[in-house]
């Protein structure tokens, strides 16, 4: 079984929407693009950069997303995609490579930007019409630390 052109954008979309919402601190339209029986598992950086801390469904995994509020502005940058049908029909699975940039205050007017070169592994499935996120499992490959000169408030 293949994915057809309109599922792949769908899942394109699916996962360049979930940057965006991140980015913009969307949490409730972040955790809508999950089923929800979903799992999230993330690294406990900078300690595991493997996935080691697991939430399961929405509500958990909508709480998880709060930890972005430690970084006053982020940027994830999605810098490739490769999706793949799944084992079952209405099913899918994805490798999304992203580089997210978190900037911060580390001491007062000295600001950073910590550099997260990911992966996510996903799998995905069709649920109420629409492509979603039923499993994500998040990998830092490299961690790296940017001074940065000025950002744009976000208020």
């Amino acid at each position: 079984m293949t994915l057809g052109v309109v599922d792949r954008l769908a899942l394109a979309d699916l996962v360049a929407r979930y940057a965006l919402h991140a980015d913009r601190r969307e949490i409730d339209a972040m955790a809508a693009l999950f089923t929800g029986d979903a799992v999230l598992m993330l690294p406990d950086a900078p300690r595991r950069l493997d996935p080691v801390r697991t939430f399961t469904g929405r509500e958990e995994i909508a709480a998880s997303f709060a930890a972005l509020d430690g970084a006053p502005v982020t940027f994830h940058a999605l810098a490739g995609q490769v999706f793949d049908a799944g084992p079952e029909p209405g099913t899918a699975t994805g490798q999304v490579a992203c580089v997210a940039h978190h900037v911060s205050e580390r001491e007062p007017g000295k600001a950073a930007d910590l550099v997260w070169h990911t992966r996510y592994t996903d799998s995905y499935r069709l649920d109420g019409g629409a492509w979603r996120i039923a499993r994500r499992e998040l990998r830092i490959d490299t961690v790296e630390t940017r001074p940065v000169r000025r950002w744009r408030d976000a208020g």
